[in-house]
């Protein structure tokens, strides 16, 4: 082909720009792009918006190490609404569009979006509330509610608080925390445990008053509030109008700080969460300690306080990009889940995680270490499991 000929006539400024500007196209490579569904607003916005902001932080990190074989990771985030209705329908709406989709960061969402891929790509859940069936395309992270409630009553029964009380929003990480907690007390070790009042509400509810009414005339010793994002708000506010003086656990997802420091106004004496070894600054060896200081520091650098929340999708999102950075970037949905399904002795902020012993999960409860809010901050209250010190 002659080029010359081809070019004849064209002015040089406009040669030149196409030029350029193809140079430029073929300098900078596609993005692999990665699709998170995340509550950016309703109930859950406090998670799902920390979710977020970590999740950027991340791929700046994994950016600056090389990216994907010289691609650029990109995050894409949809807001499901705090919806479980709009969850299927992001889920539904992605399925095709990676190899992978994370997300959502509740268990309502996370359920509502699970069977779209029963078949298939990997769905990655930002809650620990779900249980998918083992070899499935679906993956839950960090430790596992059931291991978060089981070392909430360990802890409860070794502080001498033998009577206790739940209260529970009326959704599905509600339920999941009955559950759990009903689970955690068929243990021998629980077996002086009782569980005097269960109650529930709605997330909607402006007011569980009545509810706590009927907690506080049971007596309880300790109190689990497990009701995820705002309606926690909507406990704690019903724990003050009724003069109910007691310490009072709750789940996980209420680990954010800026959210914790909105309730300054009606914050109990003590409030404990079921923490996780990287927000407690305890790592179990040299390796995990490492993975630890470079999710410090990228979050110092970036102003960012860390918490649970924080770092509840960091390890997530970083096994997705090692199964993509070994796979390269058009694997398939069942390459990465064979690849996660196989990983032993891989080192997170969490912990170290083995895949072939915990399936779509890989953590336990020996990554759980209960914490205290001090008003500005985390106190760590147990050793590893929730045991006392």
């Amino acid at each position: 082909m002659n080029i010359r000929r081809l070019t004849a006539g064209v002015p040089a400024a406009f040669l030149a720009a196409v030029l350029l500007g193809s140079a430029a196209y073929a300098a900078d490579p596609q993005p692999v792009a990665i699709p998170v569904i995340l509550p950016l607003t309703g109930g859950g916005a406090f998670i799902g918006q920390t979710h977020q902001k970590t999740m950027q932080i991340l791929e700046d990190v994994v950016n600056k190490d090389g990216g994907i074989k010289g691609r650029p990771l990109k995050f894409e985030f949809l807001d499901d609404q705090t919806s479980p209705a709009v969850a299927k329908q992001l889920g539904t709406q992605e399925q095709n569009q990676s190899p992978i989709v994370m997300g959502s960061s509740l268990s309502a969402m996370c359920q509502a979006i699970a069977p779209v891929y029963e078949s298939g790509p990997v769905n990655w859940c930002l809650s620990p509330a779900i249980f998918p069936p083992k070899g499935s395309y679906v993956f839950s992270t960090s430790a596992s509610t059931k291991d978060l409630l089981i070392a909430t009553v360990r802890f409860f029964r070794e502080k001498g608080w033998k009577k206790f009380a739940l209260l529970a929003s009326q959704d599905a990480s509600g339920q999941d925390g009955v559950n759990d907690t009903n689970e955690a007390l068929k243990l021998p070790e629980n077996s002086g445990m009782s569980l005097v009042a269960t109650e529930r509400y709605n997330g909607s509810d402006v007011t569980a008053t009545a509810q706590m009414t009927r907690i506080k005339a049971a007596g309880p010793q300790a109190l689990i509030i497990w009701a995820p994002g705002t309606p926690f708000a909507t406990g704690l506010r019903a724990v003050q109008d009724i003069g109910l003086d007691v310490p009072i656990a709750s789940t996980s997802a209420n680990m954010v700080a800026k959210q914790l420091e909105g309730y300054g106004a009606f914050m109990p004496k003590e409030l404990y969460f079921p923490g996780v070894t990287y927000a407690a600054g305890i790592a179990q060896n040299p390796r995990v300690k490492h993975q630890q200081d470079v999710y410090n520091a990228a979050m110092k650098a970036a102003g960012v306080a860390t918490d649970l929340q924080t770092g509840m999708t960091w390890d997530a999102g970083m096994i997705a990009v090692d199964a993509l950075r070994k796979l390269g970037p058009t694997a398939t949905g069942a390459q990465i889940r064979d690849y996660v399904d196989g990983l032993t002795n891989y080192p997170g902020i969490l912990g170290m995680y083995d895949f072939t012993k915990v399936p779509q999960r890989g953590a336990g409860i020996d990554d759980v270490v209960m914490q205290r809010w001090t008003g500005t901050g985390w106190s760590t209250s147990s050793t590893f499991g929730g045991a006392l010190k």
